[in-house]
């Protein structure tokens, strides 16, 4: 088993309107804040017990079927691929969310139990009034301007391998125990990423098996470690950290409860980055290195450098796609862009 010494930074006292949402984007590195949902009606459930946490959860449920995925005890929680790497090593279908509690309540204490999990699930969509008690204060304005996606993690022990998403988060610990094992984005090449598609959850995993690292397979991960730090919460505590972050989540109690909010401070006309990824490999890749070099060189002019670098000393009549991004623009650029691809 992997073992980190670095802690991730803690702040403790927080009120919960109290927040500092500005100082943790400002600081831009993962930050526990302690006991901030400790008062939330899921939270003093699941103190009294797994099945009253359940209960509560289930009072605001629809019927609405869930999406739920299925590992084989061997596995021990470990969503990932198949030996071979021909498929994934879970089953997944669609549930209704009291038959999945049920079978978790099925095998509390059970050191063999299957794994059983209910990934990233709309809290309003699926939960309706269940934000109405349980939910953080969102009182920052870039909320407004971007309102997050908040989604519910339930399951017994799990793990979600490490990977990033390209959005910023703050993980709620309500139930059970989880760790996360942080790493900078910078460390990618470190944590030897597996294939674009298929994924065990969507995005890209990392093929370290962080219970047993293969160094010989995989030596840079030592460097990757190095860098690392964890966060240990309990309910009540939150976590936040940026996007792009890789992070290792082991939920570690026969029963669990997350939630989640993404959110990113791009408008939301800007396209996605993954797709400027894929379109990289498809045009740039595979050019020939001198090529690539210069390239590189436009693209840090273009796109990596301040954002009005390469239009500044134009006039604005001659500006064209180096004008500053707005609606109107992204969606004139998008159509080009469409254009010259089904060409």
């Amino acid at each position: 088993m992997v073992e980190v010494q670095r802690k991730t930074r803690v702040i403790e006292g927080l009120a919960p309107d109290a927040i500092p949402y500005g100082d943790l984007m400002r600081a831009e590195v993962p930050t526990i804040l302690k006991g901030v949902a400790r008062d939330w009606p899921l939270v003093r459930e699941g103190r009294v017990s797994p099945q009253a946490a359940m209960a509560h959860l289930a009072s605001f449920y629809q019927g609405r079927p869930v999406v739920g995925y299925t590992c084989a005890p061997e596995i021990q929680g470990r969503y990932f691929y198949n030996e071979d790497g021909t498929g994934l090593n879970f089953e997944r279908g669609r549930v209704q969310l009291t038959d999945y509690l049920d079978r978790i309540r099925e095998h509390l204490g059970d050191p063999a139990a299957p794994s059983y999990y209910i990934g990233s699930t709309d809290a309003d969509l699926y939960l309706p009034g269940f934000r109405a008690q349980n939910d953080l204060v969102l009182n920052d304005d870039m909320f407004a301007r971007n309102p997050p996606v908040v989604g519910v993690w339930i399951g017994n022990r799990t793990t979600a391998t490490a990977h990033y998403d390209m959005s910023n988060n703050i993980a709620c610990c309500l139930v059970g125990q989880r760790r996360f094992t942080l790493f900078p984005p910078e460390q990618v090449a470190n944590l030897y990423p597996g294939p674009l598609e298929p994924t065990p959850g969507g995005q890209v995993v990392s093929m370290v098996n962080f219970r047993d690292p293969d160094l010989e397979r995989h030596p840079r991960f030592r460097d990757a470690l190095e860098t690392a730090e964890v966060a240990d919460l309990e309910p009540g505590d939150a976590l936040f950290y940026p996007a792009l972050w890789w992070h290792h989540v082991e939920a570690l109690s026969d029963f669990n409860t997350m939630m989640n909010y993404w959110w990113n401070t791009s408008p939301a006309y800007i396209d996605t980055p993954q797709n400027t990824l894929l379109h990289g490999l498809l045009s740039l890749r595979d050019r020939p290195e001198q090529e690539k070099r210069a390239w590189k060189a436009l693209f840090d002019y273009y796109v990596f450098g301040p954002a009005g670098q390469a239009g500044a000393h134009l006039p604005d009549h001659m500006q064209g796609d180096l004008a500053p991004m707005d609606e109107q623009r992204a969606r004139r650029l998008r159509a080009k862009l469409l254009q010259r691809l089904n060409r």
